[in-house]
Formats: C-alpha cells, sequence, structure tokens
C-alpha cells in the first residue's frame, strides 16, 4: 500500500514569495535614496565649486586694488 502523504510534493513555503518581493522593494527603494543622496553631493559640489571661484575672485581683486600689485597666481 502506498503512502499517499509522502508521494505529494510540498508547495512553497507560506509567505515565501512575500519575502522576496519585500526584499525587491527595499531594495528599489534603498537604490533610490542612494541615487537622490548622490545627486545632493553633486549640486552640493557644484556650488562650492562657484563659491570658492567666487572667493578667489574677491581676493584677486582685493590684492590688485589694496595689495599693490597682481595676484602671484595671475
Amino acid at each position: 500500500m502506498l503512502n499517499k502523504a509522502s508521494t505529494t510534493t510540498a508547495g512553497p513555503a507560506f509567505g515565501a514569495g512575500y519575502f522576496q518581493t519585500m526584499l525587491n522593494w527595499q531594495l528599489i527603494v534603498g537604490n533610490s535614496l542612494l541615487a537622490a543622496q548622490r545627486e545632493q553631493w553633486e549640486m552640493l559640489a557644484a556650488w562650492q565649486r562657484s563659491v570658492g571661484a567666487l572667493q578667489r575672485d574677491v581676493a584677486d581683486r582685493w590684492i590688485c586694488r589694496f595689495g599693490g600689485g597682481v595676484p602671484l597666481d595671475g
């Protein structure tokens, strides 16, 4: 006599697809947040470069006006 319980295949455990879906969602959200933060850092770096150029220009003008000459790097 064949045992019917031993011949049937067990299906996937309850919630197995849920955990994979949750992990995929976390991966997508995490990558989106990292991309947004990377964009923010790039904007901050561009802003700092422009402020640095402005500061160098102001310093050069001050040296030409009050320092009595031309800036050393100019």
